[in-house]
Protein backbone atom coordinates (compact mmCIF):
# COMPACT_ATOMS: atom_id res chain seq x y z
CA UNK A 1 0.00 0.00 0.00
CA UNK A 2 1.35 3.06 -1.07
CA UNK A 3 0.97 6.52 1.28
CA UNK A 4 0.77 8.94 -1.81
CA UNK A 5 -0.07 13.02 -1.14
CA UNK A 6 -1.85 15.04 -4.10
CA UNK A 7 1.49 15.96 -4.88
CA UNK A 8 2.76 12.46 -5.11
CA UNK A 9 0.25 11.57 -7.44
CA UNK A 10 0.88 14.52 -9.49
CA UNK A 11 4.39 14.52 -10.18
CA UNK A 12 4.07 10.27 -10.81
CA UNK A 13 1.23 11.46 -13.58
CA UNK A 14 3.75 13.60 -15.06
CA UNK A 15 6.91 11.17 -15.01
CA UNK A 16 5.49 8.20 -15.70
CA UNK A 17 3.36 10.16 -19.06
CA UNK A 18 0.00 8.76 -17.95
CA UNK A 19 -2.50 10.22 -19.83
CA UNK A 20 -5.76 8.75 -18.77
CA UNK A 21 -7.05 8.27 -15.02
CA UNK A 22 -9.78 5.69 -14.85
CA UNK A 23 -11.82 6.23 -11.62
CA UNK A 24 -13.44 2.92 -10.53
CA UNK A 25 -15.46 2.41 -7.64
CA UNK A 26 -18.09 -0.99 -6.87
CA UNK A 27 -22.14 -1.07 -7.79
CA UNK A 28 -24.02 -2.95 -5.15
CA UNK A 29 -23.91 -6.24 -7.08
CA UNK A 30 -20.12 -6.20 -6.83
CA UNK A 31 -19.65 -5.07 -10.74
CA UNK A 32 -16.76 -2.63 -11.53
CA UNK A 33 -17.53 0.67 -12.67
CA UNK A 34 -15.73 3.72 -13.48
CA UNK A 35 -15.24 7.00 -15.20
CA UNK A 36 -11.97 8.25 -17.02
CA UNK A 37 -10.48 11.44 -17.30
CA UNK A 38 -7.49 12.73 -18.80
CA UNK A 39 -4.62 13.96 -17.66
CA UNK A 40 -5.72 17.43 -17.57
CA UNK A 41 -8.01 16.92 -14.51
CA UNK A 42 -6.39 15.59 -12.54
CA UNK A 43 -6.47 18.34 -10.38
CA UNK A 44 -10.31 18.50 -10.13
CA UNK A 45 -10.31 14.67 -9.28
CA UNK A 46 -8.07 15.34 -6.45
CA UNK A 47 -10.17 17.71 -5.09
CA UNK A 48 -12.96 15.42 -4.78
CA UNK A 49 -14.76 17.72 -7.61
CA UNK A 50 -15.92 14.53 -10.02
CA UNK A 51 -19.69 14.25 -10.26
CA UNK A 52 -21.30 11.15 -11.70
CA UNK A 53 -25.15 10.75 -11.75
CA UNK A 54 -25.95 8.00 -9.43
CA UNK A 55 -29.14 7.21 -10.51
CA UNK A 56 -27.60 5.33 -13.81
CA UNK A 57 -26.44 2.39 -11.65
CA UNK A 58 -28.34 0.18 -10.24
CA UNK A 59 -29.05 0.01 -6.73
CA UNK A 60 -27.48 3.29 -5.98
CA UNK A 61 -29.97 6.13 -6.39
CA UNK A 62 -33.34 8.02 -7.18
CA UNK A 63 -33.05 10.19 -9.88
CA UNK A 64 -34.27 13.16 -7.61
CA UNK A 65 -30.78 12.39 -5.23
CA UNK A 66 -28.92 11.33 -8.08
CA UNK A 67 -25.73 13.87 -7.97
CA UNK A 68 -22.99 12.02 -6.47
CA UNK A 69 -19.06 12.49 -6.04
CA UNK A 70 -15.95 10.45 -6.60
CA UNK A 71 -13.43 10.74 -3.87
CA UNK A 72 -9.80 9.16 -5.00
CA UNK A 73 -8.30 7.08 -2.38
CA UNK A 74 -4.34 8.10 -3.10
CA UNK A 75 -2.95 4.72 -1.87
CA UNK A 76 -4.87 2.63 -4.56
CA UNK A 77 -3.17 4.81 -7.74
CA UNK A 78 -2.07 2.19 -10.10
CA UNK A 79 -0.43 2.12 -14.34
CA UNK A 80 -2.05 -0.56 -15.94
CA UNK A 81 0.60 -2.51 -16.91
CA UNK A 82 -1.23 -4.64 -20.50
CA UNK A 83 -2.00 -0.73 -21.71
CA UNK A 84 0.70 1.07 -23.90
CA UNK A 85 3.96 3.00 -22.60
CA UNK A 86 2.91 6.04 -23.98
CA UNK A 87 -0.17 7.38 -23.47
CA UNK A 88 -0.12 5.41 -20.23
CA UNK A 89 -3.48 4.16 -18.04
CA UNK A 90 -3.92 4.51 -14.62
CA UNK A 91 -6.67 4.00 -12.27
CA UNK A 92 -7.29 4.73 -8.37
CA UNK A 93 -10.32 3.56 -6.26
CA UNK A 94 -12.69 5.77 -5.36
CA UNK A 95 -15.58 5.99 -2.45
CA UNK A 96 -18.73 7.63 -3.32
CA UNK A 97 -19.86 10.90 -1.38
CA UNK A 98 -23.23 13.10 -1.20
CA UNK A 99 -23.01 16.58 -2.62
CA UNK A 100 -23.11 17.19 1.32
CA UNK A 101 -20.01 15.48 2.24
CA UNK A 102 -21.46 12.56 3.75
CA UNK A 103 -20.43 8.90 2.75
CA UNK A 104 -22.91 7.59 -0.07
CA UNK A 105 -24.73 4.94 2.41
CA UNK A 106 -25.27 2.72 -0.76
CA UNK A 107 -21.42 2.82 -1.55
CA UNK A 108 -20.32 -0.99 -0.50
CA UNK A 109 -16.82 0.24 0.21
CA UNK A 110 -18.44 2.31 2.58
CA UNK A 111 -20.00 -0.85 4.55
CA UNK A 112 -16.46 -2.38 4.79
CA UNK A 113 -14.93 0.49 6.03
CA UNK A 114 -17.48 1.09 8.93
CA UNK A 115 -17.27 -2.60 9.48
CA UNK A 116 -13.06 -2.44 9.78
CA UNK A 117 -13.96 0.75 12.22
CA UNK A 118 -15.94 -1.34 14.60
CA UNK A 119 -12.90 -3.77 14.72
CA UNK A 120 -10.37 -1.31 15.27
CA UNK A 121 -12.45 0.29 17.60
CA UNK A 122 -12.39 -3.16 19.53
CA UNK A 123 -8.54 -3.40 19.14
CA UNK A 124 -8.62 -5.67 16.32
CA UNK A 125 -6.84 -5.59 12.61
CA UNK A 126 -9.07 -8.03 10.05
CA UNK A 127 -6.38 -9.81 7.79
CA UNK A 128 -8.30 -11.54 4.89
CA UNK A 129 -6.70 -13.85 2.75
CA UNK A 130 -9.26 -15.04 -0.72
CA UNK A 131 -8.56 -17.95 -2.89
CA UNK A 132 -9.81 -17.26 -6.22
CA UNK A 133 -11.07 -19.43 -8.59
CA UNK A 134 -12.39 -19.03 -12.50
CA UNK A 135 -12.98 -20.34 -15.81
CA UNK A 136 -11.16 -19.52 -18.72
CA UNK A 137 -13.34 -20.67 -21.64
CA UNK A 138 -12.93 -20.65 -25.92
CA UNK A 139 -15.01 -17.30 -27.71
CA UNK A 140 -16.66 -18.14 -31.03
CA UNK A 141 -15.93 -16.86 -34.15
CA UNK A 142 -17.42 -13.53 -33.24
CA UNK A 143 -15.28 -13.29 -30.09
CA UNK A 144 -18.22 -14.02 -27.74
CA UNK A 145 -17.87 -15.84 -24.92
CA UNK A 146 -18.77 -20.15 -24.84
CA UNK A 147 -18.81 -22.82 -22.24
CA UNK A 148 -16.63 -24.70 -24.42
CA UNK A 149 -12.97 -25.75 -23.79
CA UNK A 150 -10.47 -28.01 -26.02
CA UNK A 151 -8.56 -29.36 -22.59
CA UNK A 152 -9.03 -31.87 -19.95
CA UNK A 153 -6.74 -30.66 -17.37
CA UNK A 154 -7.29 -31.62 -13.86
CA UNK A 155 -6.29 -30.26 -10.48
CA UNK A 156 -2.69 -29.46 -10.45
CA UNK A 157 -2.23 -30.39 -14.30
CA UNK A 158 0.83 -28.76 -16.50
CA UNK A 159 0.59 -28.22 -20.03
CA UNK A 160 0.65 -29.12 -22.66
CA UNK A 161 -2.63 -30.78 -20.76
CA UNK A 162 -3.34 -27.13 -19.60
CA UNK A 163 -4.40 -24.83 -22.46
CA UNK A 164 -4.66 -21.81 -19.94
CA UNK A 165 -1.31 -22.39 -18.62
CA UNK A 166 0.23 -19.49 -20.33
CA UNK A 167 -2.45 -17.39 -20.06
CA UNK A 168 -2.35 -17.75 -16.49
CA UNK A 169 1.13 -16.88 -16.48
CA UNK A 170 0.68 -13.66 -17.98
CA UNK A 171 -1.90 -13.03 -15.89
CA UNK A 172 0.06 -13.78 -13.12
CA UNK A 173 2.83 -11.58 -14.13
CA UNK A 174 0.54 -8.30 -15.00
CA UNK A 175 -0.83 -8.59 -11.14
CA UNK A 176 2.91 -8.99 -9.84
CA UNK A 177 3.75 -6.03 -11.84
CA UNK A 178 0.47 -3.72 -10.29
CA UNK A 179 1.83 -4.74 -6.79
CA UNK A 180 0.21 -8.24 -6.11
CA UNK A 181 2.15 -10.79 -4.07
CA UNK A 182 1.19 -13.90 -6.01
CA UNK A 183 1.34 -17.14 -3.71
CA UNK A 184 0.23 -19.83 -5.83
CA UNK A 185 -1.34 -20.23 -9.63
CA UNK A 186 -2.49 -23.82 -10.62
CA UNK A 187 -4.97 -25.64 -12.69
CA UNK A 188 -8.20 -26.24 -10.84
CA UNK A 189 -10.31 -29.54 -10.89
CA UNK A 190 -12.18 -28.84 -13.47
CA UNK A 191 -11.27 -28.85 -17.34
CA UNK A 192 -10.58 -24.93 -17.88
CA UNK A 193 -10.86 -23.78 -14.43
CA UNK A 194 -7.81 -21.99 -12.59
CA UNK A 195 -7.06 -20.19 -9.26
CA UNK A 196 -4.61 -17.96 -8.59
CA UNK A 197 -3.83 -17.00 -4.78
CA UNK A 198 -2.45 -13.81 -3.55
CA UNK A 199 -1.07 -12.92 -0.36
CA UNK A 200 -3.37 -11.81 2.69
CA UNK A 201 -3.68 -8.19 3.29
CA UNK A 202 -5.83 -5.85 5.61
CA UNK A 203 -9.44 -6.02 4.84
CA UNK A 204 -9.99 -2.84 3.08
CA UNK A 205 -7.05 -3.70 0.66
CA UNK A 206 -8.00 -6.71 0.04
CA UNK A 207 -11.21 -6.05 -1.08
CA UNK A 208 -10.24 -3.66 -3.61
CA UNK A 209 -7.38 -6.30 -4.64
CA UNK A 210 -10.11 -9.02 -5.30
CA UNK A 211 -12.25 -6.05 -8.12
CA UNK A 212 -8.78 -4.86 -9.01
CA UNK A 213 -7.83 -9.03 -10.06
CA UNK A 214 -11.20 -9.84 -11.52
CA UNK A 215 -10.56 -6.97 -13.86
CA UNK A 216 -7.01 -8.22 -15.05
CA UNK A 217 -8.00 -11.74 -15.33
CA UNK A 218 -10.64 -10.81 -17.86
CA UNK A 219 -9.06 -8.29 -19.75
CA UNK A 220 -5.01 -10.90 -19.94
CA UNK A 221 -7.57 -13.64 -21.00
CA UNK A 222 -9.55 -11.93 -23.57
CA UNK A 223 -6.04 -11.26 -25.50
CA UNK A 224 -5.53 -14.86 -25.58
CA UNK A 225 -8.81 -15.19 -27.04
CA UNK A 226 -10.04 -16.47 -24.20
CA UNK A 227 -12.99 -15.63 -22.16
CA UNK A 228 -12.40 -15.46 -17.69
CA UNK A 229 -15.55 -16.11 -15.78
CA UNK A 230 -16.31 -15.73 -12.63
CA UNK A 231 -19.72 -17.30 -12.66
CA UNK A 232 -20.07 -19.59 -10.22
CA UNK A 233 -21.06 -23.02 -11.71
CA UNK A 234 -20.65 -22.59 -15.70
CA UNK A 235 -21.26 -26.61 -16.61
CA UNK A 236 -23.29 -28.96 -15.11
CA UNK A 237 -21.50 -32.40 -13.71
CA UNK A 238 -18.01 -30.32 -12.82
CA UNK A 239 -17.06 -28.06 -10.14
CA UNK A 240 -18.06 -24.42 -9.78
CA UNK A 241 -15.85 -21.46 -8.78
CA UNK A 242 -15.68 -20.50 -4.74
CA UNK A 243 -13.95 -17.86 -3.44
CA UNK A 244 -12.75 -19.62 -0.32
CA UNK A 245 -12.28 -16.54 2.70
CA UNK A 246 -9.43 -17.57 4.95
CA UNK A 247 -9.51 -14.41 7.96
CA UNK A 248 -7.63 -13.69 11.15
CA UNK A 249 -7.96 -11.14 13.49
CA UNK A 250 -4.60 -9.20 14.35
CA UNK A 251 -3.88 -7.43 17.96
CA UNK A 252 -1.21 -5.54 18.98
CA UNK A 253 0.65 -7.07 16.14
CA UNK A 254 -0.12 -10.88 17.43
CA UNK A 255 -2.51 -13.15 15.67
CA UNK A 256 -5.17 -13.28 18.77
CA UNK A 257 -6.99 -16.74 16.68
CA UNK A 258 -3.46 -19.00 17.46
CA UNK A 259 -3.22 -20.63 21.34
CA UNK A 260 -1.00 -23.17 21.35
CA UNK A 261 -2.05 -24.68 24.51
CA UNK A 262 -5.74 -25.43 23.06
CA UNK A 263 -6.30 -28.84 21.49
CA UNK A 264 -7.12 -27.55 17.74
CA UNK A 265 -4.68 -24.34 18.35
CA UNK A 266 -7.26 -22.05 18.78
CA UNK A 267 -7.89 -19.16 20.96
CA UNK A 268 -11.34 -17.99 22.82
CA UNK A 269 -11.87 -15.31 20.52
CA UNK A 270 -10.88 -17.72 16.86
CA UNK A 271 -14.21 -20.37 18.71
CA UNK A 272 -15.95 -16.97 19.01
CA UNK A 273 -15.87 -15.99 15.37
CA UNK A 274 -16.86 -19.21 14.41
CA UNK A 275 -19.75 -19.16 16.33
CA UNK A 276 -20.86 -15.94 15.32
CA UNK A 277 -20.51 -16.58 11.46
CA UNK A 278 -22.13 -19.64 11.93
CA UNK A 279 -24.92 -17.95 13.83
CA UNK A 280 -25.36 -15.48 10.87
CA UNK A 281 -24.66 -17.72 7.78
CA UNK A 282 -28.03 -18.40 6.39
CA UNK A 283 -28.52 -14.19 6.86
CA UNK A 284 -25.54 -14.08 5.33
CA UNK A 285 -26.00 -16.15 2.10
CA UNK A 286 -27.39 -13.64 -0.29
CA UNK A 287 -24.05 -11.76 -0.13
CA UNK A 288 -21.68 -14.37 -0.09
CA UNK A 289 -23.95 -16.55 -2.43
CA UNK A 290 -25.34 -13.81 -4.68
CA UNK A 291 -27.01 -15.31 -7.94
CA UNK A 292 -29.16 -17.93 -8.85
CA UNK A 293 -26.59 -19.96 -10.31
CA UNK A 294 -24.79 -19.66 -6.76
CA UNK A 295 -26.62 -22.55 -5.29
CA UNK A 296 -25.78 -24.63 -8.57
CA UNK A 297 -22.80 -25.02 -6.97
CA UNK A 298 -23.87 -25.55 -3.33
CA UNK A 299 -24.40 -29.40 -4.31
CA UNK A 300 -23.51 -32.53 -2.64
CA UNK A 301 -20.61 -34.07 -5.05
CA UNK A 302 -18.28 -31.40 -5.73
CA UNK A 303 -16.14 -30.19 -3.29
CA UNK A 304 -18.35 -26.82 -2.06
CA UNK A 305 -20.17 -27.04 1.21
CA UNK A 306 -23.73 -27.80 1.97
CA UNK A 307 -24.05 -28.37 5.80
CA UNK A 308 -23.39 -25.56 8.04
CA UNK A 309 -20.64 -27.14 10.30
CA UNK A 310 -16.63 -26.91 11.18
CA UNK A 311 -13.88 -28.80 11.38
CA UNK A 312 -10.34 -29.15 11.88
CA UNK A 313 -9.71 -31.97 9.59
CA UNK A 314 -11.55 -32.63 6.80
CA UNK A 315 -12.68 -30.80 4.03
CA UNK A 316 -15.89 -30.87 3.34
CA UNK A 317 -17.63 -28.40 6.02
CA UNK A 318 -18.72 -24.72 5.51
CA UNK A 319 -15.61 -23.54 7.84
CA UNK A 320 -12.36 -25.28 7.88
CA UNK A 321 -9.69 -24.97 10.21
CA UNK A 322 -6.47 -25.07 7.70
CA UNK A 323 -3.37 -26.48 9.49
CA UNK A 324 -0.79 -24.00 10.49
CA UNK A 325 3.00 -24.26 10.10
CA UNK A 326 2.88 -22.15 13.38
CA UNK A 327 0.61 -20.40 15.73
CA UNK A 328 0.82 -17.25 13.91
CA UNK A 329 -1.00 -18.99 10.48
CA UNK A 330 -3.80 -19.76 12.68
CA UNK A 331 -6.60 -18.84 10.29
CA UNK A 332 -10.39 -19.41 9.88
CA UNK A 333 -11.51 -20.25 6.52
CA UNK A 334 -14.90 -20.28 5.16
CA UNK A 335 -15.54 -22.26 2.42
CA UNK A 336 -18.80 -21.01 1.52
CA UNK A 337 -18.44 -17.54 -1.04
CA UNK A 338 -18.23 -17.61 -4.41
CA UNK A 339 -16.37 -15.83 -6.99
CA UNK A 340 -19.81 -13.70 -8.48
CA UNK A 341 -19.86 -12.05 -4.57
CA UNK A 342 -19.16 -8.71 -4.05
CA UNK A 343 -16.01 -8.75 -1.41
CA UNK A 344 -16.69 -5.44 0.61
CA UNK A 345 -19.91 -6.68 1.44
CA UNK A 346 -19.00 -10.00 1.61
CA UNK A 347 -15.95 -9.15 4.19
CA UNK A 348 -18.26 -6.90 5.58
CA UNK A 349 -20.68 -9.33 6.76
CA UNK A 350 -18.14 -12.11 7.71
CA UNK A 351 -16.42 -9.14 10.04
CA UNK A 352 -19.71 -8.51 11.65
CA UNK A 353 -21.06 -11.65 12.62
CA UNK A 354 -17.52 -12.68 13.43
CA UNK A 355 -17.05 -9.91 15.83
CA UNK A 356 -20.81 -10.52 17.38
CA UNK A 357 -19.65 -13.46 18.30
CA UNK A 358 -16.56 -12.01 20.06
CA UNK A 359 -18.49 -9.26 22.30
CA UNK A 360 -21.20 -12.21 22.99
CA UNK A 361 -19.25 -15.04 23.78
CA UNK A 362 -21.52 -17.39 21.03
CA UNK A 363 -20.06 -20.83 20.98
CA UNK A 364 -19.79 -22.73 18.29
CA UNK A 365 -21.08 -26.38 18.16
CA UNK A 366 -18.87 -29.29 18.34
CA UNK A 367 -16.65 -29.97 15.19
CA UNK A 368 -17.69 -32.48 13.30
CA UNK A 369 -14.33 -33.79 11.78
CA UNK A 370 -16.34 -36.87 9.72
CA UNK A 371 -17.26 -36.81 6.37
CA UNK A 372 -20.38 -34.82 6.55
CA UNK A 373 -21.61 -36.01 3.03
CA UNK A 374 -21.22 -39.52 4.19
CA UNK A 375 -23.46 -39.19 6.88
CA UNK A 376 -27.11 -40.25 6.76
CA UNK A 377 -29.70 -37.58 6.95
CA UNK A 378 -30.67 -39.15 10.37
CA UNK A 379 -27.15 -38.79 11.26
CA UNK A 380 -27.08 -35.06 10.43
CA UNK A 381 -30.24 -34.50 12.46
CA UNK A 382 -28.53 -36.05 15.45
CA UNK A 383 -25.86 -33.89 14.91
CA UNK A 384 -27.66 -30.63 14.31
CA UNK A 385 -26.00 -30.34 11.26
CA UNK A 386 -28.47 -27.42 9.23
CA UNK A 387 -27.91 -26.84 6.15
CA UNK A 388 -27.21 -23.63 3.88
CA UNK A 389 -30.05 -22.07 1.67
CA UNK A 390 -31.02 -24.28 -1.26
CA UNK A 391 -32.04 -21.76 -3.43
CA UNK A 392 -31.32 -17.96 -3.95
CA UNK A 393 -35.14 -17.29 -3.24
CA UNK A 394 -34.46 -19.24 0.29
CA UNK A 395 -31.17 -17.00 1.05
CA UNK A 396 -33.46 -14.22 0.29
CA UNK A 397 -36.08 -15.14 2.71
CA UNK A 398 -33.10 -15.78 5.21
CA UNK A 399 -31.58 -12.50 4.90
CA UNK A 400 -34.90 -10.70 5.56
CA UNK A 401 -35.06 -12.72 9.09
CA UNK A 402 -31.73 -11.34 10.14
CA UNK A 403 -31.95 -8.04 11.65
CA UNK A 404 -28.26 -8.06 12.50
CA UNK A 405 -27.07 -8.52 8.75
CA UNK A 406 -29.69 -6.02 7.39
CA UNK A 407 -27.81 -3.14 9.79
CA UNK A 408 -24.40 -4.27 8.75
CA UNK A 409 -25.64 -3.25 5.56
CA UNK A 410 -27.92 -0.35 6.17
CA UNK A 411 -31.21 0.13 5.45
CA UNK A 412 -30.46 1.27 2.01
CA UNK A 413 -28.37 -1.53 0.71
CA UNK A 414 -30.48 -4.08 2.26
CA UNK A 415 -33.63 -3.04 1.07
CA UNK A 416 -32.63 -2.29 -2.82
CA UNK A 417 -30.66 -5.49 -2.20
CA UNK A 418 -33.47 -7.85 -1.13
CA UNK A 419 -35.46 -6.24 -4.08
CA UNK A 420 -33.08 -6.42 -6.53
CA UNK A 421 -32.56 -10.68 -5.41
CA UNK A 422 -36.14 -11.11 -5.18
CA UNK A 423 -36.93 -10.09 -8.92
CA UNK A 424 -34.12 -11.95 -10.43
CA UNK A 425 -35.13 -15.11 -8.40
CA UNK A 426 -38.80 -14.27 -10.42
CA UNK A 427 -37.49 -13.59 -13.48
CA UNK A 428 -35.40 -16.73 -13.60
CA UNK A 429 -38.46 -18.98 -11.96
CA UNK A 430 -40.39 -17.73 -15.25
CA UNK A 431 -37.92 -18.57 -17.61
CA UNK A 432 -38.28 -22.38 -19.41
CA UNK A 433 -34.90 -23.99 -19.20
CA UNK A 434 -33.12 -26.31 -21.69
CA UNK A 435 -33.76 -29.16 -19.24
CA UNK A 436 -37.32 -29.01 -19.26
CA UNK A 437 -37.84 -28.74 -22.89
CA UNK A 438 -35.82 -32.20 -22.88
CA UNK A 439 -37.47 -34.06 -19.82
CA UNK A 440 -40.85 -32.83 -20.77
CA UNK A 441 -41.63 -32.02 -23.96
CA UNK A 442 -41.92 -35.71 -25.70
CA UNK A 443 -43.33 -37.04 -22.58
CA UNK A 444 -46.59 -35.05 -21.97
Amino acid sequence: MNNYTKEDIIRLVEEEDVEFIRLQFTDLFGNLKNIAVTASQLDRVLSNKCMFDGSAIDGFARIEESDMYLYPDLSTLEIFPWRPQQGKVARMICDVYRPNGQPFEGDPRYVLKRAVQQAEDMGYTFEVGPECEFFLFNTDENTLPTTNTHEQAGYFDIGPLDFGENARRDIVMNLEDMGFVIEASHHEMAPAQHEIDFRYDEALNTADNIMTFKMAVRTIARRHGLHATFMPKPKFGVNGSGMHINMSLQKDGKNIFQDASDPNGLSEEAYYFIGGIMRHIKGMAAITNPLVNSYKRLVPGFEAPVYIAWSTTNRSPLIRIPAAADGEGTRIELRSPDSAANPYLTLAVCLSAGLEGIREKIEPPQSINANIFALSEKEREELHIDQLPGTLLEAVEELEKDTFIQKVLGDHIAGKYIDAKRKEWHEYRSQVSEWEIQEYLYKY
